[in-house]
């Protein structure tokens, strides 16, 4: 086994695309709970109450709906030249970028898939106006209680044609272990979870049933227990958004998890992730079988067959650079 990697510290922000700007932003701050932070000219920055960065969620106005891009921090600036230094003898790199509101200057490169990721180093923390000073100076921002008002960005999850592709790509490009995997009967990987810390993952790719690439299917915020996501279904509930499944507990990783659509149709989880974390250094990876995946989720609840379909942008829209 390969020595750990921790030149990336964590999952620093996802950029979402939606094709329906206001209504995804009221979506997000009054009813998922998150506080805009900033904008410019075509995109509005977000974050959880306990986010230490300006922000987590970039949302950008556009045509279409999807992933823009996904970055990681760095743990030092050495460590981003060191990851630089790799993901260009890999072939993959796309170039340096400025940066936007949140952060300072990034390097782009592209999954095999073609996923759009940069990492980044210098970075700006999030500073409370008055009014929403926290009591305990260890936290950014008072918790507000605003709609589900989730915690912190946890992860998200893409999907790929090619995920053995993604796996030896993820391990090299970012130095993220495989934490549980799924090996299907036709000898293909159906799913990777992946980590780049001690959290259980940070980042999904599971298998495109669709003649795409580069497609989003989904973001999650964490909550600090099981019952804010029940909570979080009576107040989807009451506002009318549509409830794709759960609440329930997925088998992989032990997720206590709630799916949902925001307006624009990018899909969205509330999930609770309980204390697990991945603390053994020479951590092997747990493999699910195909007929172990059948059985459903932890408690029996069969997996939809729209969580296998359903994707951002949708069949059709899908634009590969």
């Amino acid at each position: 086994m390969s020595e750990p990697c921790f030149d990336v510290a964590h999952l620093g922000h996802v950029e979402m695309l939606t094709d329906k700007p206001e209504e995804t932003l009221d979506f997000f701050v009054n009813v998922y709970g998150l506080t805009e932070s900033g904008r410019d000219d075509t995109s509005i920055y977000l974050r959880a109450w306990d986010d230490y960065e300006f922000h987590t969620l970039k949302l950008t106005a556009s045509d279409t709906t999807g992933l823009g891009h996904v970055a990681y921090r760095a743990s030092s600036q050495a460590a981003l030249e060191r990851r630089v230094a790799v993901i260009e003898s890999m072939g993959c790199g796309i170039g340096w970028v400025d940066g936007d509101l949140g952060h300072g200057r990034a390097y782009r490169f592209k999954s095999p898939d073609g996923h759009v990721f940069e990492l980044y180093y210098d970075t700006k923390r999030y500073e409370a106006p008055e009014g929403e000073k926290p009591a305990l100076k260890n936290i950014a921002q008072r918790y507000h209680g605003r709609g589900v008002a989730v915690r912190r960005l946890d992860h998200l999850n893409l999907l790929a044609a090619d995920v053995s592709a993604i796996r030896d790509f993820m391990v090299q490009a970012l130095g993220s272990r495989v934490t549980e995997m799924i090996q299907l009967n036709n000898g293909r990987i159906g799913g990777c979870w992946f980590t780049v810390n001690n959290k259980g993952y940070d980042v999904a790719f599971t298998e495109e049933h669709a003649n795409a690439h580069a497609r989003f299917h989904h973001v999650t915020y964490a909550v600090d227990q099981r019952e804010d996501v029940l909570r979080a279904a009576d107040i989807f509930l009451e506002h009318g958004v549509f409830i794709e499944t759960g609440p329930h507990k997925h088998a992989i990783q032990g997720t206590f998890f709630l799916y949902v659509y925001e307006p624009a149709g990018n899909r969205v989880e509330v999930a609770n992730a309980g204390a697990r974390l991945i603390l053994a250094p020479d951590w092997e990876p747990v493999v699910w079988t195909e007929e172990e995946r059948k059985k459903g989720q932890a408690w029996g609840l069969k997996t939809i067959e729209s969580f296998h379909t359903h994707g951002t942008p949708p069949i059709g829209e899908t634009i590969i650079e």
